[in-house]
């Protein structure tokens, strides 16, 4: 299936690792020209450096989106490159665990930086690229706004704010032809998730646990899952989805977690 994307600029926030690397490869291997927007020069560098040994095209700048006029130049160094913007993924973030409890104003608000109003920035700065194009927009999100998880308020609240402002912007920007959606993640397996993982006692019997609560296979998303329905939803071939929270997460959010393996 061709999916629409080739020499296609799409934007990726976080873009270095994780998720946001599996993105960017797809992208690559799709034909489009991925922007990797990432904080570290060297992991940005590591990845570009990769997709263009394997033949693909692509460009990295590096951008601390706590920042937010990081926001605001990231998108002018991309125009002055290209020229153009075809879509954005909003994926940077971090269950960084400001709680309720135990959190405080600063430490919430920062959390909110990190999370959430970088999203706001980089598709307000995007915006006018983005109405020429007729571009897209897929924010990544996580089943913590749905679920709950305790001692996340920050995140929690920042993911709620995306799954909202997917669904609010979608309406504002129908009369540009601007589709967006949201991919919502549960349990995929990223360097990070091993970070959190190993921090934990028993970290391998935890694994085992969460694992089997997942109701199709007992097993991780992959990064690559997200990455493919992230760019098909960037695609022409969903040329009529928008305003979508789509779940890639082995039914793990709104199955019954209590089903016993096959």
């Amino acid at each position: 299936m061709d999916l629409q994307l080739k020499d296609k600029v799409v934007i990726v926030t976080g873009g270095a690792k994780g998720i946001g690397e599996a993105i960017v490869r797809v992208l690559a291997k799709e034909g489009a020209i991925p922007v990797i927007v990432g904080r570290n020069a060297a992991d940005n560098q590591r990845l570009a450096d990769d997709i263009t040994a394997d033949g693909g095209t692509v460009f990295q700048l590096v951008a601390e989106l706590t920042n937010p006029s990081d926001s605001e130049k990231a998108i002018q160094t991309v125009l002055e490159k290209y020229g153009r913007i075809d879509g954005l993924v909003n994926n940077a973030g971090v269950n960084d665990g400001v709680g309720l409890e135990n959190g405080n104003y600063e430490s919430f608000v920062e959390s909110l930086h990190k999370n959430v109003v970088h999203y706001y920035l980089m598709a307000h700065h995007a915006l006018p690229a983005l109405k020429k194009s007729k571009g897209a927009i897929v924010n990544i999100g996580s089943k913590v706004a749905d679920t709950g998880q305790g001692g996340t308020s920050a995140y929690a609240a920042s993911n709620g704010g995306r799954n909202a402002l997917t669904r609010e912007w979608a309406v504002e920007l129908l009369p540009y032809g601007i589709r967006v959606n949201s991919v919502i993640v549960a349990e995929c397996y990223t360097p990070l998730y091993q970070t959190w993982i190993n921090s934990i006692p028993n970290s391998e019997e935890k694994l085992a646990e969460i694992k089997a609560k997942i109701p199709f296979e007992n097993r991780m998303t992959t990064a690559e899952e997200i990455a493919n329905t992230t760019v098909f939803l960037l695609s022409g071939v969903s040329s009529h989805t928008t305003g979508q929270l789509v779940y890639v997460d082995g039914g793990y959010v709104h199955l019954d977690r209590s089903i016993s393996p096959i």
